[in-house]
């Protein structure tokens, strides 16, 4: 597959479409600039956009892949020869993904080890390190998923830091003895969570090029977000509800909120026109 060759054919498939390349990005959901790199050979489409893209210029994927109109008789041998290129290419980025996550395991354990061994040098035993190498550890778990794994990486490491953070949060207490550390933790890790979730599938859900839209409501749902906190920690340890630099975050977050959302209005305005 020529990456170049594959561009200059989507350019020319759009062009025939009368399309230009931020309708062609909306009615993808991505934005003008992924389509325009893909137009000047810089990368590929996505495998989860590449049927909807062909629909919409009117082309297989195999000519897509092949960045050419394909004919008849040589559509089987094309096939072949896309199928032989996408295996290919499937492999390197295994390779990579593995390099990645070699490289990233033994800097992590490397600081891990020099934790260890200065704790030892020092205290003579196990201490102090304990904490360290625990949150390493904690990290090493969330990230793995997301290098190793293809797609939706950040929905994979939020999967994982959700399955493993009340875990370590209770080992954290545990090694420096303060409970609340669990307790407070745990509920406001939960509440955490649910927020990261809701945000996950709203931008999700509008796609990339309503980005700013999409980056407007999560910051508006901080604002119920901080309100529940509040209100948690004020009956756990007995703090006001609000105070007055809540007041002044509430405000600066709607404004910053209401801003993303009057670019995301106005870009999607220019785009139809």
């Amino acid at each position: 597959m020529d990456q170049i060759e594959i561009g200059k054919f989507i350019a020319k498939c759009r062009k025939e479409k009368k399309l230009t390349q931020a309708q062609l990005a909306e009615q993808l959901n991505i934005t003008d600039r992924a389509v325009s790199k893909w137009e000047t050979g810089k990368s590929m489409p996505d495998s989860s956009i590449m049927l909807e893209l062909c629909s919409i210029l009117g082309i297989t994927v195999n000519e897509l892949l092949s960045g050419e109109n394909v004919d008849v008789e040589d559509f089987e041998k094309k096939a072949e020869e896309n199928l032989i290129e996408l295996t290919k290419k499937n492999e390197s980025n295994l390779t990579k993904n593995i390099v990645v996550f070699i490289i990233f395991s033994a800097i992590l354990f490397i600081g891990s080890m020099v934790c260890v061994i200065c704790d030892l040098a020092i205290s003579g035993s196990l201490k102090w390190s304990l904490i360290p190498v625990s949150s390493i550890i904690f990290t090493w778990l969330v990230f793995v998923p997301a290098i190793l794994l293809e797609g939706k990486r950040i929905a994979k490491s939020l999967l994982s830091f959700s399955i493993f953070i009340v875990p370590y949060l209770y080992i954290l207490s545990k090694l420096i003895k303060v409970k609340a550390v669990f307790s407070i933790g745990t509920v406001m890790a939960i509440v955490s969570m649910a927020y990261l979730w809701v945000v996950l599938f709203i931008f999700q859900r509008l796609g990339e090029t309503r980005k700013l839209v999409s980056m407007g409501i999560a910051f508006l749902l901080l604002i119920p977000l901080e309100v529940i906190i509040n209100f948690i920690l004020s009956r756990m340890i007995a703090e006001p509800v609000f105070d007055i630099w809540d007041i002044l975050s509430i405000f600066i977050i709607l404004i910053i909120a209401l801003t993303c959302l009057a670019c995301g209005y106005t870009k999607k305005k220019i785009l139809k026109k």
